[in-house]
């Protein structure tokens, strides 16, 4: 199954009389259950690309369908829509809620899905399990360190059970060794649940992960 699809996708930016050419003419399928890497060096449009994914941005011109819906002519609350029950994200800086614990970053997504209390802590516990984080579930993200702030972060992108996962620079701020523990978690997660992965990087801790590599460079696809 297609979990997304990009045809001929051109996406420009325009500051005053500038205009930016970030993504040219860009053609892309990612199937169901791939763990796959968008490559590339500052400005070759790989984080335009995922936000096109995302249902984050529109292109200027072009095709983008996401688990068969044209979401090109979508509204911003229909694309909201379409994100809530199908794309989880995971950011470069965690983007945890600092006032809540572990716990309840997980359970939000459920909270606005309107789940059950009995449904919602099944299924936050089986995810802090997941991520190896059951004996921190109480803790606030000021009493996590980074790599334990990322594995809250995939748990609560996998709470409403999406169908896609993207990632902007997963192991930006963390070291060596939490970048190596959140990228396994993460691929044995890709295997366990079928949940595709997407990724922006220009790590080679998560490029060496991939088992699909896609190359950009001054917005075209330079290898795949």
């Amino acid at each position: 199954m297609e979990v997304a699809k990009l045809t001929d996708v051109t996406r420009i930016y325009k500051i005053g009389e500038v205009e930016t050419r970030a993504l040219n003419g860009i053609s892309l399928t990612i199937q169901d259950g791939e763990f796959t890497s968008l490559v590339g060096p500052s400005g070759s449009g790989k984080t335009t690309l995922l936000q096109l994914i995302g249902c984050l941005d529109q292109p200027t011109s072009g095709r983008v369908v996401i688990v068969g819906k044209e979401t090109t002519n979508l509204s911003r609350n229909q694309r909201a829509d379409l994100r809530k029950g199908t794309i989880g994200f995971v950011f470069q800086f965690f983007a945890l809620i600092p006032t809540l614990t572990a716990y309840e970053n997980v359970e939000m997504p459920l909270l606005l899905n309107g789940k059950s209390a009995s449904e919602r802590k099944q299924r936050v516990m089986e995810l802090l399990e997941a991520v190896d984080m059951t004996d921190r579930a109480h803790h606030r993200p000021d009493q996590l360190s980074g790599g334990q702030q990322q594995r809250v972060a995939v748990a609560r992108a996998l709470a409403p059970a999406p169908k896609m996962i993207l990632a902007d620079e997963p192991t930006a701020n963390l070291d060596t060794e939490n970048g190596e523990q959140v990228m396994e978690i993460m691929k044995r997660l890709n295997k366990e649940t079928d949940t595709t992965f997407v990724f922006a990087t220009h790590d080679p801790r998560v490029i060496k992960y991939a088992t699909r590599v896609v190359t950009l460079r001054d917005g075209v696809i330079e290898k795949d």
